[in-house]
């Protein structure tokens, strides 16, 4: 028997990193997984991967095509139980070097993606009784260099988890995010192939290690399992301790 037998999981930006690992760990635990990503080759690649999980293409973004998406699936497959909003893009720079486009862009794959799924997921999860975990990050709980757009946007997913949290409670959908660190995706691949740059970041980690896409994984399943049933509007460091710090040097 595995934790999510019967139950109907929803993965956005599952063709990848956290998400494709995500995705993993769900099926294997017995659920039905739909994979979501505007990548087709690679969320078809990962699904194939999966018993039990199908692919599907959409810009999480567009509000029609994700609200029809996941209208679909609860009508094809019985219900929704877990929605995995993970989709998102980063955007290096500061304000005055962030052009209009860029800023729109990271707003409309990492906060707007989080509001139109959610919204469109919210009536199957108040049957089911299911919940929401949304990917943040430590940047969406403290401030980066060159990174306003995301960390902007960020900040907005872990505030919206817990009004989403306060608001749904009362209808038995729960509502928490994780807030990883740096962790082995394809965002990230730039730190993790430079020693140089590593070092400064394992420097800081008490763990003495970047994080992989299963750290994360772990923690969404634990965060949509009946073990957490008494948990929601949690925004949840998976940072090997980063965040403990108050940002002085040992």
């Amino acid at each position: 028997m595995g934790a999510f037998d019967d139950k109907v999981v929803i993965v956005t930006g599952a063709a990848s990193g956290i998400g494709a690992a995500t995705a993993r760990k769900f099926a294997v635990e017995g659920a039905s997984v739909v994979l979501v990503d505007a990548d087709r080759a690679g969320v078809e690649e990962v699904a194939a991967q999966l018993p039990g999980s199908v692919a599907e293409v959409a810009d999480v973004s567009d509000e029609q095509q994700i609200t029809a998406l996941i209208d679909e699936v609860a009508e094809e497959l019985g219900s929704l139980d877990v929605l995995i909003n993970n989709a998102g893009v980063v955007v290096t720079g500061d304000i005055g070097s962030t052009t209009t486009e860029q800023w729109r862009k990271v707003m409309a794959a990492d906060l707007d993606s989080v509001f139109f799924a959610s919204r469109a997921a919210l009536p199957h999860l108040k049957r089911s009784r299911g919940c929401i975990i949304n990917t943040s990050s430590v940047s969406g709980i403290r401030g980066d260099w060159q990174q306003a757009a995301y960390d902007a946007a960020k900040g907005a997913v872990s505030n919206l988890t817990r009004a989403m949290a306060l608001d749904h409670g009362a209808d038995g959908v729960r509502v928490n995010a994780v807030a990883p660190g740096v962790v082995r995706t394809g965002m990230t691949e730039g730190a993790f192939d430079s020693e140089e740059t590593m070092a400064k970041h394992v420097e800081r980690i008490p763990l003495r290690r970047g994080g992989e896409p299963e750290d994360v994984a772990d923690v969404i399943a634990f965060l949509a399992s009946d073990d957490a049933r008494f948990v929601t509007g949690v925004v949840l460091p998976v940072d090997g301790g980063v965040s403990a710090s108050n940002g002085q040097p040992a």
